[in-house]
């Protein structure tokens, strides 16, 4: 415990310089600044310290020193703070009083994440999300397509950033694990994933011509698209799928919440591969 201590660098200071990546920069900001982004969270931090991902900096409470001090490279400053300067930091109460600044790694594209399509030697799951606009939702998202073992998720060019700090803690970490294409053009990269790779793109939809979900067949690569919280799927992205698929729903529902649906689509998709 002696050895953490001396490693460990006191601010007492909420205007001390060293804060500011925590408290001052917006995550716009952080993004720009060197493609930095934050976790939050014991459990996120402890998450992004067995990562790939390149950590900056930490920042713990007095009450998590144990904890969280001995897992940090001898490299990486662990920053200590009192429990109420903590909460100065944050912005509210309640909190389990860890956090680290990270690097955000090159932008990946579908070539990064997947193997050429002569050497896949299993089933293929992909989630691909268009327009997603909620930060929560793109977390919550995050999180069940590493459930269900998605191979990578793709995010189009109008969807939420994903490493902004919500987004990071709702996926519990699991951000730090799941390949992430942000595609610059999703049309074009669906057409890759259909004439390079074979993979069945396949449109969720809220229609009752289209095929229940308990009764699809999947193919051994597919790639499931949904639509975002308030139009669903645009039909610029319908158009270039190879099918369109429903959850038939009861009592005057009409839609359910985008995390909801992934979580059943990819539960039947996955269950009967």
């Amino acid at each position: 415990m002696i050895l953490i201590l001396e490693m460990l660098i006191p601010i007492d200071s909420l205007d001390d310089l060293r804060l500011d990546v925590y408290r001052r920069l917006k995550e716009r900001e952080l993004a720009r600044a060197g493609g930095r982004f934050i976790a939050e969270g014991e459990h996120v931090v402890r998450r992004l310290l067995k990562s790939r991902f390149e950590t900056e900096s930490v920042l713990l409470a007095q009450r998590r020193v144990e904890q969280i001090a001995p897992l940090v490279p001898e490299h990486v400053p662990v920053y200590l703070v009192s429990n109420d300067l903590i909460r100065q930091v944050i912005g509210y109460k309640f909190h389990s009083g860890a956090l680290a600044c990270a690097k955000r790694g090159a932008r990946k594209t579908l070539d990064d994440v997947l193997p050429p399509a002569h050497e896949i030697q299993k089933p293929l799951t992909l989630l691909t999300c268009p327009d997603i606009a909620n930060v929560a939702n793109i977390g919550g998202l995050v999180r069940i397509a590493a459930a269900f073992g998605c191979d990578a998720m793709v995010l189009g060019e109008r969807c939420h950033d994903p490493f902004f700090r919500q987004s990071v803690r709702v996926s519990m970490g699991t951000i730090f694990t799941l390949p992430i294409v942000q595609s610059q053009n999703l049309i074009s990269d669906l057409q890759r994933l259909k004439s390079e790779w074979n993979v069945e793109l396949i449109a969720t939809v809220l229609d009752e011509k289209a095929e229940e979900l308990s009764r699809v067949k999947r193919s051994d690569r597919v790639a499931l698209l949904l639509g975002n919280e308030a139009q669903g799927l645009g039909e610029e992205f319908v158009s270039v799928c190879d099918r369109r698929v429903t959850i038939p729903m009861k009592l005057g529902t009409d839609s359910l919440n985008v995390m909801v649906a992934a979580g059943i689509f990819l539960y039947e998709l996955t269950r009967s591969r």
